[in-house]
């Protein structure tokens, strides 16, 4: 399915009805993995429309030479996340580069994110961030982009990264990321901290953006809960699935709590 969102068209799938849940991927990936991710944690939860687009620049979603930088971006994910809704209120997830734009999305607009949920986010704040480290399986098997992600290296984790990650990057505009790279910051947002339900995950042994910046996000959201997993890095959707489902279960009933 598709919808314009200005002058980009933005490629998504959706499952189920009721209220919109908007799952945002990371970079060089597209809905394929979040989705793989996400649904699991959506099982024998009714009344929630999860909608999975591709950010872009990935996956079907062609980024125009217009989006030069992670404003265009944000621009083109807030008017899709209105279309998509119909300005209705949804709740907003987002994994790596996606919880980024998440966080700035319910910072400009705290009145229509019910719930926030970001997982493992990029932050400018990025700091103390670990080395690369195996914990699980021989670390000699899958490509190298396999090996550099994941800390769990089981046939398992590559037969999941050979189904809904490796695929993506023959889809993925290399040049349009790069462009939009080049100004990846976000305009500096000085609205106040986002006041709703929210949840931060991060793993420990994440050697892309660590976890530190992460955990200083539990200071600037009063109701948030944050757990930073062992046995998980940057791929931690996929190698802490059942840790991530219980967290969320959490998280979504503090959504459907009565204020």
């Amino acid at each position: 399915m598709e919808i314009r969102a200005g002058q980009v068209a933005v490629d998504y799938v959706e499952h189920g009805t009721g209220r919109p849940v908007l799952v945002l991927h990371g970079a060089g990936v597209d809905h394929r993995e979040a989705q793989a991710c996400f649904e699991p944690v959506f099982n024998g939860v009714a009344g929630l429309r999860r909608i999975y687009p591709d950010l872009p620049g990935m996956g079907r979603t062609i980024a125009p030479q217009t989006l030069r930088s992670a404003d265009d971006v944000l621009d083109t994910l807030l008017t899709f996340a209105d279309e998509a809704t119909g300005g209705a209120g949804y709740l907003l997830i987002g994994h790596s580069a996606g919880a980024y734009y998440a966080q700035a999305m319910a910072s400009r607009h705290p009145a229509r994110v019910a719930g926030l949920a970001l997982v493992c986010p990029l932050l400018p704040g990025v700091r103390n961030v670990p080395a690369h480290r195996v914990v699980a399986g021989s670390g000699d098997i899958g490509d190298e982009v396999f090996r550099s992600y994941f800390v769990v290296q089981t046939p398992e984790m590559l037969d999941r990264y050979e189904r809904y990650v490796a695929p993506a990057a023959a889809l993925a505009d290399q040049a349009a990321l790069e462009r939009i790279g080049e100004r990846w910051r976000l305009t500096p947002d000085h609205a106040p901290a986002y006041p709703g339900p929210a949840l931060v995950v991060a793993g420990r042994l994440d050697s892309t953006v660590g976890y530190a910046a992460a955990a200083d996000l539990a200071e600037d959201y009063p109701h948030a809960s944050l757990a930073v997993l062992d046995g998980a890095g940057h791929a931690l959707p996929h190698e802490q699935p059942e840790l991530l489902r219980a967290l969320f279960a959490e998280w979504l009933a503090r959504v459907q709590r009565p204020t």
